[in-house]
């Protein structure tokens, strides 16, 4: 039998170890390997951007590593061992059998996430072979930022929020969350204890004439006893010497429960999961490494709150930071 024909005249060696220099195509020629993806796919697989993963796999193609293919709207990839170069098949062979098998746990946890999710979408797609929005969900992401932009999902869901509402952004710094907040909702208190950081704010925000601008702890909040429908405290519980007092502050100045404990206000925490970068001290003056989920539920209800839920916020893949969660508290 006629061996297939290279997909590429034979390159230097120099050049295809250039092509798989980076761990995330080594990861891609792994899934492809076994599967055949389209790019939204590969990027649900790997939990990359799709614009990221296109990168990477033209590269891929114009090296010869793998074949593409149109289906309807959508670009296929594989890797197909017989059709590539000797010299490629020896390389990825050698670089395949030796993927994991490192000293550290962190590649191979890598690669076992892929595994599953590579097994997550083939079951996605065995479920319903027919959808064009299954097939191409990373082409449609790509549609929709290049129509309407990157925001407009989370800023329409800032409408949900009540308009009749006040809410309190604590430890505003230079008043991201505060621009944010303040045209949906009827009032925002913006509370930092750094003088500077507030007239940064008050910056930001001048044309904004729904804010008020507090100096203040949030160990001892400047706002009176049930004057606001939600706080919400974005990355600073890490500043805060005592995270329980503040907690205790933050449902002090809640509104409280109505005739039956119901529609009482709400606390929405957003900081680091526990970790061990212990430079952050030094570096950024954090009190705290981070907080364990169990530790922040006992705080708050230990302050008084009902119903209490904390989870762990995908990760973008750009950050260099800590995990977060979200932790969303409401008094009952």
């Amino acid at each position: 039998m006629k061996r297939p024909t290279p997909l590429q005249p034979a390159r230097p060696l120099v050049d295809l170890l250039g092509d798989v220099s980076e761990m995330v195509r080594l990861r891609v020629l792994r899934i492809l390997e076994r599967e055949e993806l389209s790019v939204g796919e590969v990027a649900q697989v790997v939990q990359l951007p799709q614009s990221t993963v296109s990168r990477h796999l033209k590269i891929l193609a114009e090296g010869g590593w793998v074949v593409k293919r149109a289906s309807g709207t959508a670009m296929l990839y594989r890797l197909v061992l017989d059709e590539l170069s000797p010299a490629s098949r020896a390389l990825w062979v050698t670089i395949r059998e030796n993927l994991g098998s490192g000293p550290g746990a962190a590649q191979a946890s890598e690669l076992a996430g892929d595994a599953r999710r590579l097994e997550a979408v083939i079951a996605e797609r065995a479920a319903d072979p027919q959808s064009f929005f299954g097939r191409v969900a990373g082409e449609w992401d790509s549609i929709r930022s290049e129509w309407f932009g990157e925001r407009f999902t989370p800023m329409s869901l800032l409408s949900l929020l009540p308009s009749s509402w006040t809410v309190a952004d604590l430890g505003c710094g230079t008043g991201n969350v505060a621009e944010l907040l303040a045209p949906v909702v009827k009032r925002v208190h913006a509370v930092d204890q750094s003088g500077p950081m507030l007239s940064a704010a008050r910056k930001r925000l001048a044309g904004a004439g729904n804010v008020s601008f507090h100096e203040g702890s949030l160990e001892a909040l400047p706002l009176a006893n049930g004057s606001v429908d939600a706080c919400v405290a974005v990355l600073v519980l890490h500043h805060v010497s005592s995270p329980a007092r503040a907690i205790s502050e933050m449902r002090r100045v809640l509104r409280p429960a109505g005739r039956g404990g119901i529609g009482g206000g709400v606390a929405l925490i957003v900081d680091m999961l526990e970790h061990d970068r212990a430079e952050y001290r030094h570096v950024m003056a954090h009190k705290h490494l981070g907080f364990e989920a169990r530790a922040v539920q006992k705080m708050c209800r230990d302050a008084g709150f009902g119903d209490v839920s904390v989870r762990d916020l995908p990760a973008e893949p750009s950050a260099k930071g800590p995990g977060l969660f979200a932790a969303v508290a409401r008094v009952d």
